[in-house]
């Protein structure tokens, strides 16, 4: 990471101070309801956006390198295969995805994380919603997607990346493929994965759902074959008026 990227502690009331073991109780429950709230935040925004694909990738890149274009025509096939297109909100990879989906006129969603350096939302969201804790968001993108597609990226797209597989291999979540594309990138991670494999650290089902490709009609495919029949069971939700809830 580059220093001007670091992250520098604000103030004695920074989240980072969370993960710092036990604070004083009032600091505590006030967290609580910070959760609450974050969590709540998530439900009530996502309720209605329809089954999602979250797109992962690198804030870094372009509108002229590669893999922004491979991610623009990810969002617009994601929009004619019947999702909504999910992303962090931000520039690179995402922007690309939501500009891909807002180009085939779909549905285009940001789940930002605050962060002590703002991340501009990218133009091409729908719908932004934003998140103070990391596990908070983490569960509001598997728990409203039906998949993801991992592009190149760096730590935090390693991180949605494992997540996934880790609830995959635990059985928490099932019938939900990860495509991962950009081949030569991610070469020597499915290598490792294996080496996994052959160490039985982990086993050769629990890789079952991921698809390695640099090919947009081989992602569809394979998100088709174990996501989209799944969605015929699934409910479509209805507003509220109680709650005073309304689909925008």
């Amino acid at each position: 990471m580059n220093e001007s990227n670091r992250i520098v502690p604000t103030s004695p009331s920074s989240e980072e101070y969370f993960l710092e073991g036990p604070q004083p109780r009032r600091s505590e429950t006030l967290r609580l309801f910070r959760i609450v709230r974050d969590l709540l935040n998530g439900f009530r925004g996502l309720h209605f956006v329809g089954p999602c694909i979250t797109v992962f990738g690198s804030a870094r890149f372009t509108d002229e390198h590669q893999y922004y274009a491979l991610a623009r025509e990810v969002g617009s096939a994601l929009v004619k295969l019947g999702f909504t297109v999910m992303t962090g909100g931000g520039p690179g990879i995402m922007e690309a995805a939501n500009r891909g989906a807002r180009e085939a006129n779909g549905k285009s969603i940001g789940c930002n994380i605050i962060l002590p350096f703002e991340q501009k939302p990218n133009p091409y969201l729908d719908k932004m919603l934003e998140f103070r804790y990391f596990f908070v968001r983490k569960t509001m993108l598997v728990k409203y997607s039906s998949a993801f597609v991992v592009l190149p990226g760096g730590l935090g797209t390693m991180d949605e990346l494992f997540e996934a597989l880790t609830l995959i291999q635990t059985g928490k979540i099932r019938d939900f493929p990860v495509v991962i594309m950009g081949t030569q990138y991610y070469q020597p991670l499915m290598e490792f994965l294996q080496d996994m494999v052959r160490e039985r650290t982990i086993a050769a089902s629990d890789l079952q759902l991921l698809k390695l490709t640099d090919s947009v009609p081989e992602a569809m495919a394979h998100i088709e074959r174990y996501a989209v029949q799944k969605l015929g069971f699934r409910r479509v939700p209805r507003p509220s008026r109680l709650l005073g809830e309304a689909v925008r």
